[in-house]
């Protein structure tokens, strides 16, 4: 409960009671859940969505399409958050993400399918940013490991599900019902959000950013289509077309920094990119997109076609990544909140996520499913040391009142190295599979339409001889693109040994601000509030503010996250 001010009075500061940071994390969990499960569910049904839609040669798309929409709606996500707020901005996010789930689970066609995913995108893209931007609001950094940790499980779990569920809809019922889940998904976690997410909301002081938000998103959307038409078949890296979109991103590129230097509340403020520990951090979750999400994204489908098995069993067989991903997010959240340090666990991650990639180009079609599991496990335990620890480092380098606009910016580029990876390395393999498809159908009556729909249900009907050519060539085409994966984790490693390790700010933003109060002081003006029922709340009103002016005299300290902090100036 918080204190009730009189009228007339400013607001009082949030009480941040171990109880309402609990409840508050529960909204946080429900959103998580509902934009990881729907990923990792579309992985496993991918083949039989591109084969009964007809959209083989251009399935790299379903994830682009989702990638490129969520990286161009992070900042303005972040941002937005900063400077109007984040509850509203969070429900917007799961409705828009499950009302897309509804329009793919009914797309007419491939095309329609791509849209309603970008749209999931500008919904998961909210959920992913502002559940990061929430718990630095309410957490304080020296604390915020082992609330980071189960984050990060949480995309473990539904990342374990997803799979699972996708391929027992695949096999059992339908590929829509990947979809049709999110909807009382979806609902729960609005309604969980609608009545726990008790946060403030601000009103707009400065002119909003709206040229810069258009520059960006034309920007981004350049750089992508010019890694697709480039590594693309259809197009190439000789085609005009191609470096029509190249140009494109270089005038936007430039006219975006031009903008954002004089704007008077720019989207990604020019002054982050003086944090050495910001752009370190940042730099290393840039090459971690790039290898990483290539590798997630495209291993379900080598296990449905080039193992042979079913959509139910590649489902399972990712358990052992994710379950190496859990383990290592909660346990190094836990160690970094009891020992205050973080920077070797990104060194390690790096490390041990090269060393797995390395052992995923040896992938054949006669490969022991339990040597894959073996690679799968350590591929996620070295992600699970990285992903949530680079967050963490970026939010405790700068201010409170950039900490949104910092989380989006630092993910905004992981998503860019992610969409750029998908689309470079997803053209490779699929230029690969479609070439070695043609000439496996080649002389068969209507090769080119074989080829297009070929999905797992088709090629368990096949002759033999047709089927083994089929598995070798999905084999053969993936497992060499690992190798240009590497060299980006090696160079993460090295950006993670230059990272600067500074004391774990034990402020959360809120109360840096002078919106909340926390520790034992808010469970006593709370206890008081539950006892002064004859007070009718006034009598905490006073002593709530009195606390803000005191925890705004606290801001100027070295380990708070002020502004006022040379170390995390942005």
């Amino acid at each position: 409960m918080t204190a009730v001010a009189t009228p007339g009075a400013p607001a009082a500061p949030l009480l941040l009671t171990q109880r309402r940071i609990w409840i508050i994390f529960s909204a946080l969990i429900a959103g998580m859940m509902l934009s990881s499960l729907d990923q990792t569910i579309v992985s496993t049904a991918m083949p039989t969505i591109v084969g009964q839609l007809g959209g083989v040669e251009h399935q790299a798309w379903i994830t682009t399409a989702y990638l490129l929409a969520t990286t161009i709606v992070m900042p303005i996500y972040g941002k937005f958050g900063d400077v109007m707020g984040r509850r509203t901005l969070f429900l917007i996010a799961i409705a828009l993400f499950t009302l897309a789930s509804v329009g793919a689970a009914f797309a007419p066609d491939f095309t329609w399918f791509v849209v309603f995913r970008a749209m999931q995108g500008l919904g998961g893209g909210g959920l992913m940013i502002l559940s990061q931007a929430i718990i630095a609001d309410i957490v304080p950094a020296s604390e915020r490991g082992k609330y980071m940790g189960p984050l990060g499980a949480i995309f473990g779990i539904s990342a374990v599900a997803g799979p699972l569920l996708g391929g027992y809809f695949v096999d059992h019922l339908t590929w829509q019902w990947a979809f049709y889940i999110n909807i009382p998904v979806g609902i729960a976690a609005f309604l969980i959000a609608w009545f726990a997410l008790t946060l403030p909301s601000k009103k707009v002081t400065k002119k909003i950013d709206v040229l810069g938000v258009v520059l960006l998103s034309i920007a981004t959307t350049c750089l992508i289509f010019f890694t697709d038409f480039g590594g693309g078949k259809e197009h190439g890296w000789a085609a005009p077309e191609t470096w029509l979109w190249g140009a494109g991103l270089v005038l936007a590129a430039l006219a975006f920094v031009l903008v954002e230097s004089r704007a008077e509340d720019p989207i990604i403020p020019l002054g982050l990119f003086k944090n050495p520990i910001f752009v370190n951090a940042t730099a290393i979750g840039f090459t971690l997109g790039l290898g990483m999400f290539s590798a997630i994204a495209f291993v379900p489908t080598f296990l449905q076609m080039s193992s042979g098995t079913s959509a139910a069993a590649s489902g399972l067989l990712m358990l052992p990544m994710m379950v190496g991903m859990m383990g290592t997010s909660i346990w190094s959240g836990i160690m970094i909140t009891k020992r205050q340090k973080y920077k070797a666990y990104p060194i390690v991650g790096t490390l041990i996520t090269a060393a797995a990639m390395t052992a995923m180009t040896t992938l054949t079609a006669a490969t022991p499913i339990w040597l894959i599991c073996v690679y799968l496990f350590f591929f996620g335990a070295g992600l699970g040391l990285i992903m949530q620890v680079v967050v963490l480092v970026v939010q405790n380098a700068v201010g409170a009142d950039v900490v949104g606009t910092a989380t989006s910016t630092n993910n905004y580029f992981r998503e860019v190295g992610a969409s750029l990876g998908v689309a470079i390395f997803g053209a490779m393999f699929t230029t690969r599979l479609s070439d070695s498809l043609t000439e496996v159908f080649a002389g068969m009556p209507n090769a080119d339409a074989a080829v297009s729909t070929i999905d797992p249900q088709k090629l368990a009907e096949m002759p033999d001889a047709i089927r083994e050519g089929v598995v070798n060539a999905y084999a053969d085409s993936l497992a060499p693109v690992f190798w240009y994966l590497i060299p980006f984790i090696l160079l993460a490693f090295l950006l993670a040994l230059f990272l600067k390790h500074i004391p774990l700010s034990d402020q959360s933003g809120m109360v840096a601000r002078g919106e909340a109060i926390a520790g034992d002081e808010a469970e006593a003006l709370e206890s008081a509030a539950r006892g002064g029922a004859g007070n009718d709340g006034a009598g905490s009103a006073a002593p709530a503010h009195r606390s803000a002016a005191g925890s705004a005299d606290a801001d100027a300290t070295p380990t708070g996250d002020a502004a006022g902090s040379a170390t995390r100036e942005p």
